[in-house]
C-alpha cells in the first residue's frame, strides 16, 4: 500500500491518509457570513471523496478582517450553530476537518470590511489600492484575543482543529514580513518580535481550547518580495512555533503585491510539481511536527515520492479537488493517476468555486 494511504497523527487527531484539502475561499456563505447549504455540501463531498484532512476556507475573526464576498464569519458566537453543520457533515465519513481562521489586514477594501483596512504599518497595497491604517498596540492585543475566541468557537462547533492563516500577505503574515511590518515597538524588528502576534495567538488558543485540541498554521516561506520574509526567517519561525506547541505546519508562499501567490497558473511537468515542497523540506528538517507540502501537485506518483523521500508528511491540494472532490478515492481505487485540472484558475468564481471546464461542457 502506498504511504499516501497510511494514517498520520496531527496532535491528538489521527488523519486517515496523507491528503489535505488546502484552505480555499469558496464564495458560498451568505452576505452576513453565515454557513449555507452550499458550504455544507462542498465539505460533505470532499469527505465522501476520502480527503483525509479538509481545511475550510478562511473565516474572519473580526469584521475588519473580511477579505472577500460571501466569506464565512467566526467573529461572533452567533456563527457557531451554522459552522457546526460542516463537521457534522464531514464526520459522517472518516475525514477530519479543521477551521481556518484569518484576518485580511490590508488585503481588502473598505467596501468589504466596512472600515479603513489595518496593517502593522501604513504600507500602501498596490493591488487593493489601499493605504492601510497602522494598528495601535491595544488593537494588536485585542486582535490576539479575537483569534483566540475564534479558535474556541471552532472547537465548540465540533471542528477537529483550527488552522491559523499566517500566509499570503494577510494580517498575521504581514506582521511576519519586514516589508509590511516597519514598526519600532515590541511587535517588530527581530524575527522573534515579528512572530510575537502569531505565537501569542497559538499559546492563547492552546490555553483556551486545551493542549489536545490541534492548532496548525499556514506559513509563508517567502513573500517573493525584495525586503520581505525569507526562507531563513520562516525556518526560525517554524522552530519558535514548535516550541510554543504548534501541531503542524503547511508551507506556502507569495502575496498579492508580489504578483506571485500560491496558485500559479498553467500546467507543469512532473519535475516542476510541488513548487513549495523544497521550502517545506527545509522547514521539515528543522522541526519534528508534521509538515504539509503543496504547490501545483496533481499526480499520484509525485505526491508519493514527496512523502516517501521525507520532504513532507502530507500533501495539500486545492484546484484538483475543485475539479474532482472524489480524486483521492479515485487514486486509492486505481481509477486515476493524476488530476485532469489544467490550472486555468477560472475555478475561483465569485458565484461559488467550480471547475470552469466542467461547467462549460454542461
Amino acid at each position: 500500500m502506498s504511504v499516501l494511504f497510511t494514517p498520520v497523527p496531527i496532535g491528538s487527531v489521527t488523519i486517515p491518509n496523507r491528503f489535505v484539502r488546502s484552505a480555499t475561499h469558496d464564495y458560498m456563505a451568505d452576505d452576513e457570513g453565515n454557513v449555507t447549504e452550499r458550504n455544507v455540501e462542498l465539505y460533505r463531498l470532499l469527505a465522501e471523496g476520502e480527503v483525509g484532512l479538509i481545511i475550510t476556507g478562511h473565516a474572519n475573526v473580526q469584521t475588519s478582517g473580511k477579505a472577500s464576498p460571501r466569506q464565512m464569519g467566526v467573529f461572533d458566537d452567533r456563527f457557531v450553530e451554522g459552522l457546526a453543520r460542516i463537521p457534522a457533515a464531514v464526520h459522517a465519513f472518516a475525514s477530519r476537518v479543521f477551521l481556518q481562521i484569518a484576518h485580511a489586514g490590508r488585503q481588502t477594501k473598505p467596501s468589504l470590511c466596512g472600515c479603513v483596512p489595518v496593517s502593522p504599518s501604513p504600507v500602501y497595497d498596490p493591488v487593493s489600492k489601499v493605504m492601510p491604517r497602522e494598528l495601535a498596540a491595544e488593537e494588536i492585543r485585542a486582535l490576539v484575543g479575537d483569534f483566540i475566541s475564534a479558535a474556541v468557537r471552532g472547537k465548540r462547533a465540533g471542528f477537529d482543529g483550527v488552522q491559523l492563516h499566517a500566509a499570503h500577505g494577510y494580517l498575521i503574515s504581514s506582521f511576519l514580513s519586514p516589508h509590511t511590518n516597519r514598526r519600532t515597538d515590541e511587535w517588530a524588528g527581530s524575527v522573534e518580535n515579528r512572530a510575537r502576534v502569531l505565537l501569542e495567538v497559538l499559546r492563547g488558543a492552546k490555553a483556551a481550547c486545551g493542549r489536545d485540541f490541534p492548532v496548525i498554521v499556514k506559513l509563508n516561506s517567502t513573500d517573493f518580495l525584495e525586503g520581505g520574509l525569507t526562507l531563513d526567517d520562516a525556518v526560525r519561525i517554524a522552530g519558535l512555533l514548535e516550541t510554543a506547541g504548534i501541531d503542524g505546519i503547511e508551507v506556502s508562499g507569495g502575496m498579492a503585491e508580489a504578483g506571485r501567490g500560491s496558485v500559479w497558473p498553467g500546467l507543469r511537468s512532473r519535475d516542476e510539481e510541488g513548487y513549495f515542497v523544497e521550502n517545506a523540506a527545509r522547514i521539515k528538517r528543522a522541526v519534528g511536527v508534521p509538515v504539509f507540502g503543496l504547490g501545483g501537485i496533481r499526480t499520484l506518483a509525485v505526491a508519493g515520492r514527496i512523502v516517501e523521500e521525507g520532504r513532507a508528511d502530507l500533501i495539500s491540494l486545492s484546484r484538483p479537488l475543485i475539479r474532482d472532490p472524489f480524486l483521492v478515492k479515485h487514486f486509492r481505487e486505481g481509477l486515476a493517476a493524476g488530476s485532469e485540472c489544467i490550472s486555468c484558475n477560472k475555478c475561483f468564481n465569485p458565484r461559488g468555486i467550480r471547475c470552469a471546464e466542467l461547467t462549460k461542457r454542461r
